[in-house]
Order: C-alpha cells, then structure tokens, then sequence
C-alpha cells in the first residue's frame, strides 16, 4: 500500500512538471509571434535597412528608400526653420577709422643748398609720401543679438583696436553705428550694443549638455564678405586647450573649447554655433591652419557670467584670490615629494614672480594659528568645500564666484590641514 502511494506522488510531480514546460513553451511562441508582427521604431528600421545594404550594390527597395529620404528631409527642414528664426539675429561686425593716404610724389634728398641747387636743380627721385587720410573699413567679423535691447556678443579679437569706430549691418542690410561696452579681460569675449528695442536675439542654451557626435551649426559673415553664411556639421571634441593668434594683443590661451566640423572662416568670428533647439552653445572664435573643419568655439556656459556683468555693471569683471600655483597630480607629487596627491601647489612664477601677489586677498587672509596671508609651498586642498583638482582647477572655481564673495578654503602647510576664510575682490 505505501509503495502505490509513492508512486502515486511520483508520477503527480512529473505531471506537473510537464504541464509548466508545456505552457512556458506555448507562452513563448505566442510572445515571439506577437513581438514579429509588431510595428518596428523607425530607427530600428533604418538600422535594419542599413545592415541590409551594406555590402550590397543594389537599389534599396522603394518603401525602405522612402522612409530614409523622409527622415534626411525632415533634417533638413529643421535646419531650414532653425535659420530663418535665428538669422535676423545674426549681424556683421566691421570696424572702420581714418588711415593715411600713401601716393606716389617725386622729390630731392640733397640738402636745402644753393650750392646743391644750381648743379642738381632737377634732380629728383620717386618717394611715398601721405596725402591727407581716408576712412576705411580696416576689419570685420560677426555677432548676435542676446537681448532685445540690443545688446550683442562677440569676440574681443574683433573690436580689440579701440580706436576704431564700428557698425553693425543687420540681416536686412541696414547699418547701425555700435559701441562697445565691455571687453573681457580674460577671455576672447566682448560685448557691443545699438540702439533701439525689440531686437530678435537667441536664446542661449546650456553647454555644459553638449555631447560630441550632436549636430551644431555656424552662422556668420564669412571671409567678412558672405553675409549670414550657413555650414551645419558636429560637435568634435569637448573641453580642448588650444593657442590662439592673429589677434594684434598677440597669442591668447584657449580652455575648454568646443571643437566642431561646421565651417568657420575668417569672418565668422564671433558668430553663434546653435544646437538644434535654435540656442546658441557657443560663441565661434578659432580655426586650426593648415587642416579642414576644424573650429572651436567658447561654450556659451562660460559666457553667461560676462553677460550679466554687463548688464549689472557696465563691464566684465572677475573675482581674484592672488596666488600663482601648479595643479598636482601623481607625476607631480612624485617629482616634488609632496604630501598631498590632489590640490594647488603655491610657487612661484618662472620668471621669478612672488608666489603670492602683494596686497591681494590671499596676502591679507589671516589663518587660524595667528598668521596672515598664504606663502610659497601651500597646498590650496579646496575651495569652498570642493576638492582641486585638474577638472576643477582652483582658477575655474574662482571663476564661478563673484567680487565679494567669503570663501573658506582648507590648506595644507607644514603637515596640518587648515580652513581659511578669503574674501574675493577684484582682479585689476
């Protein structure tokens, strides 16, 4: 009797145990049917179709063709749509002032001499000489509208000659006498303003969400002669540093630039990179010589600041700490034997210059053993509470801050941490 239970028990779990494979199985088909019939994403079409084709030479079929058409036109509107809305924002800026006419006239260079005279008396040779002065378009370059107000942004190299007067010349061709309001003296940045209200300007996106491989475009006045040139390529490359020249104040560092593909000419300086929102990301600035579609531009996040400056001040100004410092890393702890592998090292400069600039904020702090003011050899650990390192230089935190603001910063000196407070003030 027990034997027949037990296998009464036995063959109950192997039934079970088939029903669950059976209905799993049915489950199965019945999903997998129902996933092939389903609609596919377009994007997994077009993959589809691309894998399809490659390695093939043979015409897509119709309703393939169709489908990748429609979502290269539907591009291309956008792009179109972008550039209408934008490009009344979007003027040339050129610069003009009184240059000396140089022609050629016929003159002596023997001396004021009778004596001279009656031997040489038509002797004369070709010179330059000036006659009277001109005025003359010297430069031109690009910039947009940022506000209604008629406030435009664009770069330093292209209003740098303070002697020259400029004129904006809008989409419609109308020119506007403009004055420049701030220069930065940081960064390849100026501001200009006209008269008059209800400008179309462009809204200014964030950069900071800027990603490489995103569609961007340039718009400005090309070779300076191209009025509201178009070119649409991709973001190349993030945060790059670069020497830029051609300006008269000659060679300027460049931090953290945006690289791109679209066309920037000689011209389109100062002009905006859009995202295809119609924001402007950056502000166009440099091109590499000698290679092809490479550009860079400042990120418009780095901007916003001198933006406000101006609209708050009348200029751009930036708070200042007074250290001259390296960023450590691992080669440079190990080089120098430093106690710390993250931070800025105070030293000083390579010509010699104090470490820590007289009368400046870090000379006036006073620490919390009775001493006043930072010394060559500190190591600058944070600032304001966020650690330094080569992502996030103590100059770029400095940056982020404004004239007057209190800051505590922790230093490493002589084998103990330390928490400073530093008000900023100006740099001069």
């Amino acid at each position: 009797m027990k034997d027949i239970e037990d296998m009464s028990k036995y063959q109950l779990v192997l039934l079970l145990i088939l029903v669950s494979v059976v209905t799993a199985l049915v489950t199965g088909i019945v999903v997998a049917t129902l996933v092939s019939q389903a609609p596919q994403p377009v994007t997994q079409t077009i993959q589809r179709v691309i894998e399809k084709t490659i390695g093939e030479n043979k015409p897509l079929p119709q309703d393939d063709a169709k489908m990748l058409e429609e979502s290269a036109l539907a591009r291309d509107i956008l792009i179109e749509d972008i550039v209408a809305r934008v490009s009344p924002a979007v003027v040339s800026v050129v610069a003009s002032k009184d240059v000396p006419v140089i022609e050629q006239c016929y003159g002596s260079l023997l001396p004021e001499d009778d004596f001279f005279r009656q031997f040489f008396q038509d002797f004369q040779i070709p010179q330059l000489c000036q006659k009277g002065v001109e005025r003359r378009q010297v430069s031109a370059g690009s910039g947009f509208f940022v506000s209604s107000d008629g406030m435009i942004l664009t770069n330093k190299h292209v209003v740098e000659d303070t002697v020259a007067e400029y004129t904006v010349i809008m989409n419609n061709s109308k020119k506007v006498p403009a004055k420049v309001l701030a220069r930065d003296p940081l960064k390849d940045i100026a501001v200009l303003k006209i008269d008059g209200e209800g400008h179309s300007f462009i809204s200014l996106g964030d950069s900071d969400g800027v990603k490489i491989g995103q569609t961007a475009i340039a718009i400005g006045n090309a070779l300076g002669e191209f009025q509201n040139t178009v070119s649409a390529g991709v973001i190349s490359g993030l945060k790059r540093t670069l020497i830029a020249s051609g300006g008269t104040s000659g060679p300027e560092e460049l931090a953290g630039v945006m690289q791109t593909d679209a066309a920037i000419n000689p011209g389109n300086s100062g002009g905006p990179l859009l995202n295809l929102k119609g924001e402007a990301i950056g502000l166009n600035t440099a091109i590499a010589y000698g290679a092809q579609n490479i550009g860079f531009a400042i990120p418009i996040n780095q901007i916003k600041r001198s933006i406000s400056s101006v609209k708050t001040s009348g200029k751009i100004s930036y708070p200042y700490l007074g250290v001259r410092y390296m960023i450590i890393t691992a080669e440079f702890k190990e080089k120098n034997k430093l106690a710390a592998d993250y931070g800025a090292f105070v030293v000083k400069g390579s010509g010699g210059e104090p470490a820590v600039m007289p009368d400046s904020p870090a000379m006036k702090a006073r620490l919390p053993d009775g001493q006043t003011g930072f010394k060559e050899g500190d190591i600058i650990l944070e600032f304001g509470g966020v650690k330094i390192t080569a992502d996030n230089s103590l100059g770029k935190l400095i940056e982020n801050r404004w004239i007057g603001d209190k800051v505590t910063l922790k230093i490493l000196r002589d084998g103990k941490e330390l928490n400073v407070e530093v008000m900023l003030e100006e740099r001069k």
